[in-house]
């Protein structure tokens, strides 16, 4: 087993700091997941509006949020209206094909535009995708999950957001929507300990680090940083394969991983597809306003599908 050290991509969207993980440069996705973005955290002043983001499109994806503060509203072209609040997750998929795509936007709440009056002017998430599997026909659909498999043990919470886990004599799983094996697994450290991760033969993994510092595998890990972990081939024939992590108080992480696809996937701007003449198709069909990607009854600005750069190769 090798570690791989993956240092995010930073910028900053309307006066919130992302951090992005994935996709990374001559990297390939952890499985089915292929974008990972950190967003926050950030703090809004009371004539801030938040984060805003417009109508946009999406193709053979899910995207999958995880809401650690702060309130996002979802809207999105198949009539789906959903606050999602901390502890949370939003999953919304956009279908695969090239007559299947989604729109939506994401804009703050705070209480004087109906959220929660007890939730500070705040945003932090995480953001992710997971790659749909291009030979299923797969529908758009949304669905939100307000609760999830949860347990503690030597000061540790766990929180199982995709998924199945063995844990100890427990096996958790998670209701959440899958097309392909995978599974996110949200540790918060609540003292200084020792944990032990159970990982699945066959999946991919990797670790963002939230907030603190991890120790394990003789490396230290700080925020924003993604630990990838790669097996070598002797390690196909175990059958229980664990990690030894160490943290201190107040660390979280974010463990990912799954099943690799049997498909290329390619990125670009909003877009997923397993060849440059699918992303290409779908630029075209979204600034022409193709009825494939529905509509959005809200007064937020419509973006603009950027063209392919010459070169691109994915």
């Amino acid at each position: 087993m090798q570690i791989e050290r993956l240092v995010p991509k930073t910028t900053d969207v309307g006066g919130i700091p992302i951090a992005r993980l994935l996709p990374n440069k001559g990297k390939q996705p952890i499985g089915a997941w292929c974008f990972l973005d950190h967003a926050g955290p950030a703090r809004f002043g009371d004539d801030e509006n938040g984060m805003q983001v417009g109508r946009h499109p999406h193709t053979n994806l899910q995207t999958f949020t995880w809401m650690l503060d702060g309130e996002v509203l979802h809207n999105d072209s198949i009539g789906n209206r959903q606050i999602i609040r901390k502890n949370q997750v939003n999953l919304m998929t956009a279908g695969t094909g090239a007559s299947q795509g989604i729109s939506h936007t994401e804009q703050s709440i705070f209480v004087e535009t109906g959220g929660l009056s007890n939730v500070s002017r705040a945003l932090q998430a995480v953001q992710l995708w997971l790659a749909l599997p291009m030979d299923k026909e797969i529908e758009r659909s949304f669905h939100h999950y307000p609760t999830l498999p949860t347990w503690t043990d030597n000061g540790v919470n766990f929180t199982l957001t995709t998924g199945s886990y063995q844990y100890n004599d427990s096996n958790y799983q998670a209701p959440t929507l899958q097309y392909s094996p995978s599974i996110a697994l949200y540790v918060e450290f609540t003292n200084d300990s020792d944990i032990k991760l159970n990982l699945q033969n066959g999946f991919e993994y990797g670790i963002l680090v939230v907030t603190g510092e991890l120790e394990f595998d003789g490396q230290t890990f700080v925020q924003d940083e993604l630990a990838r972990i790669v097996f070598d081939k002797s390690d196909n024939h175990l059958d229980n394969l664990t990690l030894t992590l160490r943290a201190k108080i107040g660390t979280r992480l974010m463990l990912i991983g799954g099943e690799p696809l049997r498909q290329p996937v390619l990125i670009w701007w909003n877009f997923v597809d397993k060849d440059k003449a699918g992303l290409e198709q779908s630029i075209i069909d979204w600034n022409n306003q193709h009825e494939r990607f529905g509509d959005i009854h809200i007064d937020m600005k419509r973006l603009v599908a950027p063209p392919l750069p010459d070169g691109f190769k994915g």
